[in-house]
């Protein structure tokens, strides 16, 4: 079996179908026994992808290959309300197109021995997408003439066409995991990030911008990183599991066609993220998991740095140039987050296993920061999931998952208050999602 080929084709499809946001931008989960049990997957070893989650567990895994693929539907809006500028109204509503998004998965794992692994995960980290219709606001009526607007009808940005954004994060982690006893393991995963990002119809912040030609409508930059991550496993009794993973923010190249959006001059980081889990077998049927994840959002500049800038570098005033594509410059304002996944697996039979689960991630965005997360509306919070696995024979197995992300919604000033004395009213974003999965397993 040409494993390389298949990780390599996995990849370039991961790279040009995915883009998602529930957990912030990252996934509520990362394989899908993991997926249909609320993301729980820290302290549980029972597939190859142990590189998304915890490398140490892959030497528990044993010889098996999953591959599967996720299909995934956000829903977004957003709207103004309450503005009325220069004769003309900022005020609109839109629905963002692409729908549907196809997200694959990749782990292959080869025991070295009864006490180490050798392996490799390829996953979607995360993304974000949205792609909204440009024609909301009649800009000549003078409502977006003070943004450099020239066209007839604008975006509700204030840009001309549609207006949007895509980014995606790739990561293929090969994986060393070995058993330091008979009841704990230590991994390493080494990560090989590749990230993808474009963005449409806010070229009215080209006067904001240190470099306002490389802004928008620019197409598709793509940037490279290395980082690790660290995991233990350690089965403290026969019924507990416990398990401990970390990853340090990777350090992207820059993307140098958006260095006029990004703070750090088109920086856009991998955050810092871990997480802790427990895993508990009562009796022969039934297994619970919790984890506790944080992401670590607001360590990376052009995410973190607030959008509203009372002063500029140079101190003149809210909404000068130069306020866009430095360090100390506009990002999207979201926060470090927690998350809970909680999950339980019931095996109903010696074919069937059943799961389901329930992730609650905190919201990265606050109400401050609504303008600029019309592109990245990522304030889903309450994930519902189900799924099962079904062996279709004694070495291979086929598993399905199921997410719904409920609806939710932030309002705030908007940005444009700034630059229109308070007459540009209230900005809205809303997100809710659906995922339907399925992979297969192969045990060797």
């Amino acid at each position: 079996m040409k494993l390389k080929k298949i990780a390599a084709l996995l990849a370039v499809a991961a790279a040009s179908g995915s883009a998602f946001a529930t957990d912030g931008y990252f996934a509520h989960g990362y394989g899908m026994k993991a997926k249909g049990m609320g993301g729980a997957a820290t302290a549980m070893a029972s597939d190859a992808m142990g590189g998304a989650n915890n490398p140490a567990s892959m030497v528990w895994a044993g010889d098996r290959l999953d591959v599967g693929v996720d299909f995934f539907s956000p829903k977004r809006s957003i709207s103004r309300s309450g503005g009325t500028v220069g004769g003309g109204t900022l005020n609109g509503t839109a629905d963002s197109g692409s729908n549907l998004h196809y997200v694959p998965e990749f782990g292959y794992n080869k025991m070295l021995g009864w006490d180490m692994s050798l392996g490799v995960t390829v996953y979607g980290n995360g993304g974000m997408n949205t792609d909204y219709p440009g024609d909301q606001n009649p800009g000549a009526a003078g409502a977006c003439a003070g943004f450099g607007a020239t066209w007839a009808r604008a975006n509700l940005l204030c840009g001309n066409g549609r207006l949007g954004i895509d980014m995606m994060q790739l990561i293929v982690a090969p994986t060393f995991a070995m058993k330091v006893n008979k009841q704990h393991s230590l991994g390493v995963s080494l990560l090989l990030a590749h990230q993808q990002f474009k963005a449409s119809g806010i070229q009215s912040f080209a006067g904001f911008s240190a470099t306002p030609a490389n802004l928008s409508n620019l197409g598709r930059d793509k940037s490279n990183g290395v980082g690790l991550r660290f995991g233990w496993m350690g089965q403290l009794t026969d019924q507990v599991t416990m398990g401990a993973a970390y990853s340090s923010k990777m350090k992207m190249g820059k993307l140098d066609l958006y260095k006029g959006l990004f703070a750090e001059e088109g920086g856009f980081d991998v955050p810092e993220n871990w997480s802790i889990g427990i895993a508990f077998k009562p009796n022969d049927q039934w297994k619970l998991a919790a984890d506790f994840q944080r992401i670590n959002y607001g360590d990376v500049k052009s995410v973190g740095n607030s959008s509203v800038m009372p002063l500029d570098p140079a101190g003149l005033g809210a909404g000068i140039p130069g306020s866009l594509g430095c360090s100390t410059c506009r990002g999207f304002g979201w926060s470090n987050i927690d998350v809970i996944k909680l999950g339980a697996e019931y095996q109903f039979n010696k074919d069937l296993t059943v799961r389901f689960g329930y992730n609650h991630a905190e919201n990265p965005i606050s109400s401050r920061d609504v303008t600029f997360n019309m592109l990245a509306p990522g304030v889903v919070q309450n994930h519902y999931t189900l799924g099962f696995t079904y062996s279709v024979s004694k070495d291979s197995e086929v598993t399905m998952s199921y997410m719904h992300a409920a609806k939710n919604s932030v309002s705030g000033p908007s940005l444009f208050n700034f630059f229109t004395g308070n007459a540009a009213g209230t900005d809205k974003i809303e997100m809710s999602q659906d995922s339907l999965g399925i992979a297969y397993g192969l045990k060797f």
